[in-house]
């Protein structure tokens, strides 16, 4: 599973659907520019709830996944604690393996 849902954050790299950093996903929350945020499970405590609230204000999914180094490296960049991904088919595509709907 872990694995699927990296070949996609890699795959949404590549064809420009990921921005990463909190201030920079934070913003595009803000204007409704992202499908989709995963916030790394190490990120620091301010930073989950800060983005959970404004993902509930802006009617934005959240997902809590992976760790900074592993979600990091799989998007080409580093220390990057919250993912915004921009495309709605690959973000449903990526809730639905970690919520157990593509377990194969």
């Amino acid at each position: 599973m872990i694995n699927k849902v990296y070949g996609l954050l890699g795959i949404s790299s590549k064809a420009g659907k990921v921005i990463s950093g909190t201030e920079v996903v934070l913003e595009a929350v803000k204007r409704h520019k992202v499908k989709l945020v995963i916030v790394a499970e190490d990120a620091a405590e301010r930073t989950i709830n800060n983005m959970k609230y404004e993902c509930e204000k802006n009617n934005v999914n959240m997902i809590i996944f992976g760790n900074i180094s592993d979600n990091s490296k799989y998007i080409g960049k580093q220390n990057r604690a919250v993912i915004g991904i921009s495309d709605i088919n690959l973000g449903l595509a990526i809730e639905k393996i970690i919520h157990g709907g593509d377990g194969n």
